[in-house]
């Protein structure tokens, strides 16, 4: 099947979660609420399953092959470091079908790195989602402020746009070569946030203020709001 023939289709999408952090359950919880079905999850680990059944509930847990073979889209939902030997190794095992879509949520990888299941006839796209996930229901709301970082062989686009939208995000088109620096930009982002909270937190918490984090809620949310307002978004060329 060409990628022609998968935007033109009606949609609805056979889909397996590889992975169970906080990540893969959530967009997997997303994709069904679209109207996909979701054949199954690979879930390692106590918590990794208590969060699939949590959001994924009656879901199959398989092992990895057996759910890329009955599967029309494999989300990868792996740690980075991970996502080249996994989509390397499914190759060498001949797990990859043509047509299939193959898609990773890693955010400094393009699709460069799902080249192996590409020269299996596999369509590849990589969405990121540019937020920090608890990997519980409440990211689905989340979702809805979020944006979608899509990568895909132009006449794949489209299908990586809609898939974000299905998600209930933004999607928004970020080059091949650029991934990295995107991802630097986006962890610079959390890292710093999530960094400055924490050191506030123990301040108060040291001080004996209670609930401190209802105090920093307001101070946190306002200041990024403030900070955003200062940079608005550059007006699109004619």
């Amino acid at each position: 099947m060409s990628a022609a023939d998968a935007t033109a289709r009606p949609g609805r999408l056979g889909v397996g979660v590889v992975g169970a952090g906080r990540v893969g359950p959530v967009l997997g919880a997303a994709l069904a609420g679209a109207g996909h079905a979701i054949v199954g999850i690979v879930a390692t680990g106590a918590d990794a399953i208590d969060r699939a059944e949590a959001l994924l509930p009656g879901v199959p847990m398989l092992d990895t092959p057996t759910l890329v073979e009955r599967s029309e889209l494999v989300l990868l939902a792996v740690p980075s470091a991970e996502l080249p030997g996994l989509v390397a190794g499914l190759a060498a095992t001949g797990a990859w079908q043509p047509g299939q879509l193959v898609v990773h949520t890693a955010a400094e990888h393009g699709v460069e790195v799902l080249r192996p299941a590409r020269e299996r006839g596999a369509i590849p796209i990589a969405l990121h989602p540019a937020m920090s996930f608890t990997g519980t229901s409440l990211d689905l709301s989340r979702l809805l402020e979020s944006t979608i970082a899509v990568t895909a062989p132009g006449p794949v686009l489209p299908i990586g746009q809609a898939l974000a939208v299905e998600m209930g995000a933004e999607p928004i088109v970020v080059d091949e070569a650029d991934r990295p620096a995107y991802a630097e930009a986006i962890g610079a982002a959390r890292d710093f946030a999530e960094g400055i909270v924490a050191q506030a937190l123990r301040q108060l918490h040291e001080l004996g203020v209670e609930r401190p984090g209802r105090v920093l809620g307001g101070v946190v949310r306002s200041a990024v709001e403030t900070a955003l307002a200062r940079y608005p978004d550059p007006p699109l060329e004619p």
